[in-house]
């Protein structure tokens, strides 16, 4: 009875080793595996060394133990300056100020888009770790928007608006791309200037706009005035007209015969020398 308890104890013994090997074997080759998920790459640390290898999306083998996978976004990146979506330049979360030329102050809400160069993410993990938009993107988007500014006065900003992003997108590309991420697009949501600017701003329009309403009533003036020569010199060349088909008609002659057509008859009561014209019968 104790040599079959001693069999019983020795099998169970081995199925238990067995058992924790086959475990452990399990667990080593799943460990030699790794997902890397849509729009990821891996970057691979051997015991504590970035390698230069980098996984790309799907199944990726590694060596257990030794290499651990950190997994890093390749897709794109938003960073806001703006009061309305999120991140600012401030504890408050607001646009980010700047200095125009003239030294006007004004908040400029941006939208800024990026990527990190698939090909780099391990220089960019073993250079920035986690910290690299805070550190690195987000400071870059801060200087170069902040020392072009600089360069437009206030009003320009508003006029040159498309030229000011130009600018400011090549040089974000130059930069951004300095260190190791794609650069994709740049949207200025937003120029917001001090009240008392925009109270002059607003004074100026409506000079300019009541200035343009006085020319343009000046100008319906001078029309109408010139509509009135026009009228009168219309009005003076019929009569020269008309008075040159009277003589053509015999004159005096003509002008008695139209009155005799209108005459109903009656003699004036009082006559004052030859106001009444008269019509000789012997002619």
């Amino acid at each position: 009875m104790n040599e079959v308890n001693q069999m019983i104890t020795k099998l169970t013994k081995k199925f238990v080793v067995a058992g924790l090997l086959a475990i452990l074997v399990l667990v080593v080759i799943l460990g030699g595996f790794t997902i890397i998920g849509p729009g990821q790459r891996g970057v691979i640390v051997q015991f504590g060394k970035v390698s230069d290898r980098i996984m790309g999306e799907g199944l990726n083998f590694k060596l257990p133990i030794r290499d651990s996978v950190v997994k890093m976004s390749v897709q794109t990146q938003t960073i806001q300056f703006d009061n309305k979506l999120g991140k600012g330049d401030t504890t408050e979360e607001s646009s980010m100020f700047c200095a125009t030329k003239d030294l006007q102050d004004v908040q400029i809400a941006v939208i800024v888009n990026y990527h990190l160069d698939a090909a780099k993410v391990n220089k960019t993990y073993q250079q920035y770790g986690s910290t690299y938009q805070v550190n690195i993107i987000e400071p870059i988007i801060r200087e170069v928007i902040k020392s072009q500014a600089a360069l437009y006065t206030a009003e320009e900003l508003v006029t040159k608006r498309a030229e000011f992003s130009n600018k400011v997108s090549v040089m974000l590309s130059e930069k951004i791309g300095s260190k190791d991420s794609v650069f994709e697009r740049l949207n200025i949501t937003n120029f917001q200037f001090s009240e008392s600017f925009s109270k002059a701003i607003e004074a100026k329009v409506t000079a300019e706009q009541n200035a343009l309403a006085a020319k343009n009533k000046l100008e319906q003036v001078k029309f109408e005035a010139e509509q009135r020569v026009a009228e009168a010199k219309g009005e003076a060349e019929a009569i020269k007209i008309q008075a040159q088909a009277i003589q053509a008609q015999g004159g005096k002659e003509y002008v008695n015969l139209k009155w005799v057509e209108k005459w109903n008859g009656v003699l004036p009561s009082t006559v004052l020398g030859d106001s009444v014209p008269m019509i000789s019968i012997n002619k």
